[in-house]
């Protein structure tokens, strides 16, 4: 039996970051040799039920920004302005999956698009509702669910950002999942002076958290690498694994997945 699609195998969430699939300083860019290749090594994990998610990069972060979708309406847009920047970004977002879902096609895989703008829903910037039934249901069809960090309802205001990292955080304990591999264009959460050689930190902890800056002066809407180290965390708490990988290494994707942890930026598990 393929295990990918027995019930009993292990579920992995993987998350490619907009940075490692896009390039984030140029204008709805995909970058089409890394996005085939991280395409391949999902393709060939026949042991694990993977469920995939992917960041906007450079297709919804400056759109989010540029109409203030991170922010509460006032401090960004509001009324009609805000409701036509999050179709927008929306629809900008949509062009991104389609490509991704594509290139997952030709890798073999059979993906299933899975929309969090009709399954989840946001109260001022926090995610206070997700239904996974549907994500659970496809990878119980031995289905490859995919999502997106989108444009969601929000009963505040209006509508705001759910990022694919915080996506991850809420399947991690209703899919019962064992770990979840954040892919991105570093090697991990990084430590050491600027310009100088930087090394990843090998175990992120509250500490890790606590010496990290606020993510300010950038297009990314979703917390930068301070946000990621706080979702790893929140992973860790619930019982899985948590890593902060590089996708620019061939096969390290398809290593970590398999319960390599040698490579990148770890939150432990933490039993309950």
């Amino acid at each position: 039996m393929n295990r990918a699609s027995d019930p009993s195998a292990p579920v992995v969430i993987v998350k490619l970051g907009g940075s490692v699939i896009t390039r984030k300083r140029e204008v709805e860019r995909i970058r089409p040799k890394v996005l085939a290749r991280l395409a391949r090594e999902v393709a060939a994990i026949d042991d694990r039920r993977v469920v995939l998610l992917h960041g906007a990069g450079s297709f919804g972060h400056p759109g989010a920004k540029r109409f203030g979708l991170a922010l509460p309406p006032g401090a960004g847009t509001s009324g009609p302005e805000r409701r036509r920047g999050a179709a927008i970004v929306a629809a900008e977002v949509r062009r991104l999956h389609l490509s991704v879902l594509r290139e997952l096609v030709r890798s073999g895989s059979a993906p299933v698009s899975v929309p969090m703008a009709t399954h989840a829903r946001n109260r001022a910037g926090e995610l206070v509702h997700l239904d996974p039934g549907p994500v659970a249901a496809a990878l119980e069809g031995g289905f490859l669910p995919v999502s997106f960090g989108d444009v969601v309802p929000d009963e505040a205001w209006g509508s705001s950002i759910l990022s694919a990292d915080t996506i991850a955080v809420a399947l991690v304990p209703a899919l019962g999942a064992e770990r979840v591999v954040f892919v991105s264009d570093v090697e991990g959460i990084l430590e050491g002076p600027a310009g100088h050689r930087r090394h990843p930190i090998r175990e992120v902890t509250a500490a890790t958290v606590a010496a990290l800056a606020p993510a300010a002066g950038s297009a990314d809407v979703t917390g930068g690498i301070r946000g990621k180290a706080t979702a790893m965390l929140a992973i860790a708490a619930a019982g899985a694994d948590a890593g902060l990988i590089s996708g620019l290494s061939d096969g390290a994707v398809s290593r970590a997945i398999r319960g390599g942890m040698e490579y990148g930026s770890w939150a432990r598990a933490r039993s309950s």
